[in-house]
């Protein structure tokens, strides 16, 4: 079961008066900016003319026997966090949305999905906050679990508006508020590379392992590898900002041939070290962070095979550039990737977090900024830190952005290394990669 759930938390926009289940069901998309396909979505409604509060979503559990331990936490997680960031929920509009399965008809689907929108409405219905509606969306249609009336919510189901036909499309055009395409969409341009591209980059992370983790482990050797990181990432992101010309857009296939399978291999074990990752995570604004984010999402799709794990650091640098510049759905997609590569992966944990209870990110930046401009004045020391800094080739980084939940997980041992049936010695190289991600700044077992 994925415990890592999205939620929003109430917006300021122009308010827009929503009536019936189609221009709810046609309203989705824009209050989570990307149709969540596969997805349960529920959300809060506050007051007597039920403004849009915070909202929820998480994959459907695919055996039935979590759908009702998972419908009490998400009720739970939803009312609880709604009462921290403004009040308690007056009600509920949940959302099953997903597409038929080979040989299924959507009404058959709709029919499926059924005991799980009963067990949502009982787990709130508890929790004494009332499901107002249940819609189930599937292939263009839509249902009402709530509604016993077949004349307007007959057994077919209706058909969704044709899109930019309704009053929340004209709303969202007029506020500027763009749906990025289905989650499955997004989530599949930070995908790993199919098997068959990702052989010569799989070679490439097993031979940069031999060679960096035992430097990483080395108190010594890791300054070094993190100065080496930095100034590849920067040389990297300055090359992806460069690669436009004549007004043409790179896409996401451009950058991946921009960037050799070594030096992605090189850069991805780096960022590793907490303190590397953290530094990287000061290139937040402005062309600089919209290079940054292209290298951090052409990054997240080189860990391949058994580095699928790795991917945990470029995703979560993906998310907080994502939100840092104000693409809220973005960051908590590439942030749930992030979680679900590993789920202890703290600095995800926390800015998925702060994320979905809708606080500001300008918090953070000022922390990196303050970070940055004492890291300079060492230089200007010429302390053993400002050495370090010199020999990354760039000004900006930060000491390590402490966690304020605290201290993290220590591991009792670590993971095993997994065989894939390659070269003689691999699985021991990924095995101690995964040990050196376990180290915080002072060599203690850590996963952030």
């Amino acid at each position: 079961m994925n415990k890592h759930d999205e939620t929003a938390g109430p917006s300021d926009a122009q308010q827009i008066t929503l009536r019936g289940p189609a221009e709810l069901a046609d309203a989705l998309p824009y209050l989570m900016g990307f149709h969540p396909n596969d997805s349960v979505v529920m959300v809060a409604l506050h007051g007597g003319r039920g403004r849009f509060g915070g909202r929820l979503r998480l994959g459907i559990p695919q055996q039935r026997e979590e759908w009702a331990p998972v419908a009490d936490q998400l009720a739970r997680s939803l009312i609880v966090g709604s009462e921290r960031r403004d009040s308690r929920p007056d009600a509920i509009v949940v959302f099953l949305c997903q597409d038929p399965a080979e040989g299924e008809s959507a009404s058959r689907t709709m029919e499926r999905l059924r005991p799980l929108a009963q067990c949502l409405r009982m787990a709130c219905g508890a929790l004494d906050v009332p499901v107002l509606e249940a819609l189930c969306i599937s292939d263009g249609r839509y249902w009402s679990y709530c509604c016993p009336d077949d004349r307007c919510c007959p057994a077919e189901g209706n058909p969704l508006a044709l899109p930019g036909t309704t009053v929340m499309a004209a709303a969202a055009a007029y506020a500027g508020i763009q749906v990025r395409g289905s989650l499955r969409d997004m989530e599949a341009r930070l995908a790993p590379w199919d098997p068959a591209a990702a052989q010569e980059q799989e070679r490439a992370l097993d031979s940069a392992g031999a060679v960096l983790v035992s430097r990483i482990l080395d108190a010594d050797g890791r300054g070094e590898v993190a100065g080496e990181t930095l100034a590849l990432a920067r040389e990297l992101t300055r090359r992806l900002e460069n690669a436009p010309a004549g007004g043409v857009v790179v896409t996401d296939a451009g950058d991946d041939g921009l960037i050799t399978c070594e030096e992605a291999a090189a850069v991805i074990l780096g960022l590793q070290d907490r303190e590397t990752r953290d530094r990287a995570a000061e290139w937040m604004e402005g062309r600089e962070a919209e290079a940054a984010l292209r290298l951090w999402r052409a990054l997240a799709r080189r860990c391949v095979g058994p580095y699928v794990e790795h991917a945990a650091a470029p995703l979560t640098l993906a998310g907080w550039v994502s939100w840092s510049t104000g693409d809220e759905a973005g960051a908590r997609v590439a942030l749930g990737l992030a979680l679900r590569a590993d789920p202890d992966y703290t600095f995800a944990q926390l800015l998925h977090q702060a994320c979905n209870q809708g606080l500001d990110p300008e918090t953070l930046r000022r922390c990196l900024r303050g970070e940055r401009v004492l890291r300079d004045r060492r230089e200007g020391d010429g302390s053993a830190h400002g050495r370090a800094g010199r020999q990354s080739g760039s000004r900006r980084g930060s000491r390590p952005v402490r966690d304020p939940a605290g201290k993290g997980r220590r591991k009792a041992a670590p993971r095993q290394a997994r065989s894939t049936g390659s070269r003689p010695g691999t699985a021991v190289r990924r095995g101690r990669v995964r040990d050196a991600r376990r180290l915080d700044h002072r060599g203690a077992g850590r996963r952030e």
